[in-house]
């Protein structure tokens, strides 16, 4: 390629390889999830050793989903968006390949300490402090190459896509930073800055917004690019689409507080977490009806493509979960759920339903584009992806639904003495059906992601990038 063109030519370097890691990470962390269900139906897949038991195994399938996965398909999609959007080269190649090459040595560092039992102990932020500095530096270089782009762009408009992709970056900065105040003991255990209901108040502020932002606000980037695209319509109302980014922006943060209904936080802030969640509904279901109504005149198009299915239907269930967490904040309502399977099963609504389904429909139209290729190597292999994803996640839903409930009920039957009806052991045998089925929701979605990297494989493996990328100059 020669010097005039590497500079004007969009470096889709970077983004081929985030977007081959986010397929890779997916098998590795759905796999690991579905051996850890496995494990509450079959104990002895613990293996009698202490890397392999569930309380090390589970972190571990977290941090691998959310931010292996998740993360990597956000920085594949945001700097393959950044750039079409803007008409701009990423600013600086050379970060670029450093937050590639940083974000794997994060993940692989997880891989190694989790299953030794180094943990800070916090929920999504299990890693010890010597990787959260590592995770800092990464960070800000994504800011700068994200932002430097921005400041470089060849149009007026900034698209509203890379607005949600820039507050999820801010954010998140902001949250990992505060919430991992530590004092380190030695190199890999610290104590938490706070204490007591303090530590609890900024752990669950940093995770349900690591939910909003994390696995919210940056997966909506990819929904106002890639919806669009897919459906060849633009997008419903983009008025709708800036009211939604302020008004998410604005009620999210303050959600935190609904993971300690009932706890030792003071009332009030309960009630002000559950007030805040179910204003939430609004914004919410705003960018929903917005990109689901983008399909106008469109609808038709369902019927032939896969990739615009995972799309839509992750729209759905992001509809769908966001109104089962404002009601699960209600007081009465978590009085029941809290603590049960209920919320398992909320969470992965979101997480599948939601997250990896918009991501893998992402994937599947940028993939081919970044290899200069017109198509994936198989469109029925795509939906047979689709209808694996979508059982799976359905299976695993109701079964933790229903589940969740028998467990609340259990657990808050008393006897006309004030005796409890059922022991803990009995509720725990009444859910064991239920456990066997969400193992083989996982399954079903795991096969999904195999046949994926089997697709994208043969995709990539035929595909000759420095070729298209000659040829493809910014205008």
């Amino acid at each position: 390629m020669s010097t005039a063109i590497s500079q004007t030519a969009y470096n889709y370097k970077v983004v081929r390889q985030f977007a081959v890691m986010t397929v890779i990470w997916g098998v590795v962390g759905m796999g690991l999830g579905v051996l850890i269900a496995a494990q509450l139906v079959w104990p002895e897949l613990n293996f009698n050793l202490p890397w392999t038991s569930f309380g090390r195994l589970r972190p571990l399938h977290t941090n691998a989903v959310i931010f292996a996965f998740g993360g990597c398909a956000l920085f594949a999609t945001s700097y393959y968006v950044v750039q079409r959007t803007s008409q701009a080269r990423l600013i600086s190649d050379g970060l670029a390949a450093f937050t590639f090459w940083g974000w794997q040595a994060v993940i692989v560092l997880a891989v190694i300490t989790l299953p030794l039992g180094y943990t800070s102990s916090k929920e999504y932020a299990e890693l010890e402090w010597p990787i959260d500095i590592l995770i800092t530096i990464v960070w800000v270089s994504y800011a700068i190459v994200f932002f430097g782009t921005i400041a470089k762009r060849r149009t007026k408009h900034i698209y509203v896509g890379n607005w949600f992709f820039g507050g999820f970056i801010l954010t998140v900065a902001l949250l990992h930073i505060v919430n991992n105040m530590e004092i380190p003991v030695y190199a890999f255990k610290s104590y938490s800055l706070y204490s007591g209901a303090t530590d609890a108040m900024i752990q669950w502020w940093y995770g349900h917004n690591a939910v909003g932002f994390f696995l919210t606000a940056g997966f909506l980037g990819m929904m106002y690019y890639f919806v669009p695209k897919q459906a060849e319509r633009p997008i419903y109302s983009y008025r709708l689409s800036i009211v939604h980014f302020w008004a998410l922006i604005t009620v999210y943060i303050w959600a935190g507080p609904h993971h300690l209904h009932y706890t030792a936080l003071p009332d009030w802030a309960q009630s002000l977490g559950m007030v805040m969640s179910l204003i939430l509904l609004a914004p919410s279901w705003g960018g929903m009806i917005n990109g689901m109504m983008t399909l106008s005149g469109a609808w038709h198009k369902l019927r032939t493509d896969p990739i615009l299915r995972f799309l839509v239907v992750s729209l759905a269930f992001y509809g769908m979960s966001t109104f089962e967490g404002p009601m699960m904040a209600i007081k009465t309502v978590n009085a029941l759920s809290h603590y049960t399977d209920w919320t398992i099963g909320h969470v992965h609504a979101g997480a599948l339903g939601w997250v990896a389904m918009i991501s893998i429909g992402s994937l599947y139209h940028l993939i081919p584009k970044v290899y200069g290729r017109e198509q994936m190597h198989s469109i029925g292999l795509i939906n047979a992806h689709f209808w694996l994803a979508t059982i799976g996640t359905v299976l695993y839903i109701a079964s933790m639904w229903v589940n969740g409930i028998t467990q609340g009920l259990m657990w808050r039957a008393v006897n006309q003495d004030g005796t409890l009806t059922y022991s803990f052991v009995e509720a725990l045998e009444a859910g064991h059906m239920g456990y066997m089925v969400r193992a083989l929701g996982g399954a079903f979605f795991l096969t999904g992601m195999l046949l994926m990297a089997y697709n994208t494989y043969r995709t990539v493996r035929v595909a000759k990038p420095a070729e298209y990328e000659a040829a493809a100059q910014i205008a």
